[in-house]
């Protein structure tokens, strides 16, 4: 699995942060990270809850 933020979508509201802190990091700028673009097989059902969480729609997954 590869994933992709579209930054200029992402609002850096952490809902991703919460469910895949693993993967997303909201820091003290207030912008979201991606701590990896390619997580390990056993964060990839919490990622695909983070890409149904995001409400901008700014995070996709590739298999």
């Amino acid at each position: 699995m590869r994933v992709e933020v579209d930054f200029d979508l992402c609002e850096s509201n952490a809902l991703c942060m919460g469910e895949a802190p693993e993967v997303f990091e909201v820091r003290d700028d207030d912008f979201l990270y991606l701590l990896t673009e390619e997580p390990a097989p056993e964060l990839r059902e919490k990622v695909r809850r983070a890409v149904r969480l995001c409400p901008r729609q700014a995070i996709t997954t590739r298999d």
